[in-house]
C-alpha cells in the first residue's frame, strides 16, 4: 500500500516539474477558436486528461456490464446449488426404499 503512495507522490512531482519547466505562452488555433498565450504544459496535460477520459469511459462502461453480467452468473449459479442441494436430500430416500444396502 505504501508502495502505490510513493508512485503516485513521483507522477505528481514529475508532472509538476513538467508544467514549471514548459510554461511558455504558446497559441493554440482549432477551426474557428483561437487561444492566446497559453502555457505549453497546459496544452499537453489537458490533451492527455482528455485522452484518458476518451479511453477510460468506454473501459467503464464494459466494467460496468462485465459485473451486471457476474452477478446474474451468481445469481443462476445460486439457484442451480440450491436444486442440486434439493436433489441430493431427495436421493439417498429414494436409495433406500429401492432396496439399498442391506443390514447382512
Amino acid at each position: 500500500m505504501a508502495l502505490k503512495y510513493i508512485a503516485v507522490a513521483v507522477v505528481a512531482v514529475s508532472i509538476t516539474l513538467f508544467a514549471l519547466q514548459n510554461n511558455a505562452p504558446t497559441s493554440v488555433r482549432f477551426a474557428v477558436w483561437q487561444l492566446d498565450a497559453v502555457p505549453l504544459a497546459t496544452i499537453i496535460l489537458v490533451s492527455i486528461a482528455l485522452g484518458v477520459v476518451l479511453v477510460g469511459v468506454p473501459l467503464l462502461v464494459e466494467r460496468w456490464r462485465l459485473r451486471a453480467r457476474l452477478h446474474s452468473l451468481e445469481s443462476r449459479l445460486d439457484e442451480a446449488d440450491t436444486q442440486l442441494g434439493e436433489a441430493r436430500v431427495r436421493t439417498p430416500e429414494s436409495t433406500r426404499a429401492e432396496g439399498g444396502p442391506s443390514d447382512g
